[in-house]
């Protein structure tokens, strides 16, 4: 019998389409982890997939996978945790050469992702030298409820959880910083330069400091002249120019400064918060002041329940929306039909939302809408069509029709909160 391996076309045509029926049966079937890019011929010449992954065409447009089959595929070859997500590298820093400050925003607890950026780049500023590398200090007020410190590329954390600092209390937080200056002496401070009270926070530190901050800090780059060693580039003139400079030891950074950190996973030690100084607070703090979800602008919200053209009762959403106490956002699709206005216009076309939940209700998910929605923590998909690209992108997905799925959802909320006031009342 001849030993000549006898090809398949059949079987390879459907390994290269994922969207044929039969593609991840074939793939297991041939024992590939993905579709393959390259093959030879029946001649001999090796043949390119111009659909594959990676692929470069004529044009000099380059394939991206968006269906997230190949990266899943990628991870298990890699070695992973058990849980489909790549192992990370353990790294801990028993002495460190020097210390990198950190306060990130926080806002509702939980590391951003401006506040991961901002990790990123200290890690950067840390891990320059091997042979000397130095420690990721992160300093967090009141209590946080984020648990990912360590992925996020902490090595050491300082909790002030005085109820002094609370709330908006710059001229005691101030303090608290100046009382860790004294005690650790970090190389630099790093804080965003946020309307979430980054930016207000880092400026007086730097006075506080006697410091010329580095303010729209974007870019970092080694430079052996600098006093510290790096060059700083800083948005300058409302955005309109770039100013570059030394690094100084107090550096205001924005969103997308670095890359966050995804391969190490840090120690995250905590340690002990120095003696705080008394300090005399001119500023009072009366709360937070309750605001009309639907009068916030898309691009500060921090829950949106967003509609599309899978939406029939619009009344019902309506009310679901003021139930839960999301702002409202749409698709395109709806916005043209009318059903909302164009201010609501969430994606490349619209708005680019950074919402913590962002929940999306008959919406399939076009590539400008995914854009658009790129830098929300958490995608909740709510859709008929469970191969809808959504759905694909989602961190929790549920199927079914959406009118049923928001009245149950609000109907679970209202009962709720009569309990909520049940209980209020029997105490």
């Amino acid at each position: 019998m001849s030993e000549i391996v006898r090809r398949d076309p059949r079987k390879e045509w459907i390994a290269r389409n994922r969207l044929h029926p039969e593609h991840l049966d074939v793939l297991a079937e041939l024992g590939e982890g993905a579709a393959p890019s390259e093959w030879p011929g029946p001649n001999g010449r090796i043949r390119r997939d111009p659909h594959a992954v990676g692929f470069t065409g004529p044009n000099g447009i380059k394939r991206i996978d968006r269906s997230g089959v190949q990266q899943g595929a990628g991870r298990s070859s890699a070695g992973d945790r058990g849980d489909g997500q790549p192992a990370r590298q353990r790294v801990e820093i028993e002495s460190p050469a020097f210390l990198v400050a950190v306060v990130p925003d926080l806002a509702g607890g939980r590391l951003s992702s401006h506040d991961r950026d901002l990790l990123g780049l200290a890690r950067r500023l840390a891990d320059a030298d091997p042979q000397a590398p130095g420690a990721v200090v992160a300093i967090v007020f009141g209590e946080a409820r984020e648990s990912g410190f360590a992925e996020a590329g902490v090595d050491r954390l300082v909790t002030l959880d005085e109820p002094r600092l609370a709330g908006y209390a710059p001229e005691a937080r101030i303090a608290a910083l100046s009382a860790i200056e004294e005690s650790l002496s970090p190389r630099h401070w790093l804080l965003p330069d946020s309307a979430l009270g980054g930016g207000e926070l880092g400026r007086r530190l730097a006075a506080r400091l006697g410091e010329r901050p580095a303010a729209g800090l974007w870019q970092i780059e080694p430079d052996a002249g600098s006093a510290l060693g790096w060059h700083a580039t800083c948005r300058g003139a409302a955005g309109s120019l770039d100013i570059r400079r030394d690094l100084p030891r107090v550096a205001l950074a924005l969103a997308e400064c670095a890359e966050p950190v995804s391969e190490t996973v840090h120690a995250a030690r905590p340690l002990a918060p120095p003696a705080l100084p008394e300090a005399f607070s001119r500023v009072e703090d009366l709360g937070a002041v309750a605001v009309d979800p639907a009068s916030v602008a898309l691009g500060e919200a921090e829950f949106i329940l967003a509609a599309g053209n899978g939406i029939r009762d619009w009344e019902g959403y309506h009310r679901a929306a003021t139930a839960l106490g999301a702002t409202e956002g749409a698709s395109r699709v709806a916005v043209d039909d009318g059903f909302m206005p164009r201010d609501r216009q969430v994606g490349a076309t619209g708005t680019w939302v950074t919402a913590r939940v962002y929940v999306a209700v008959g919406i399939s998910g076009a590539i400008q809408h995914l854009q658009g929605i790129q830098r929300c923590d958490k995608v909740v998909a709510v859709n008929v069509d469970p191969g809808c690209d959504m759905i694909k992108r989602a961190d929790l997905a549920v199927i079914g029709d959406s009118a049923a799925i928001l009245e149950a959802l609000v109907t679970r909320v209202e009962q709720a909160r009569q309990e909520d006031g049940g209980k209020r009342d029997a105490a």
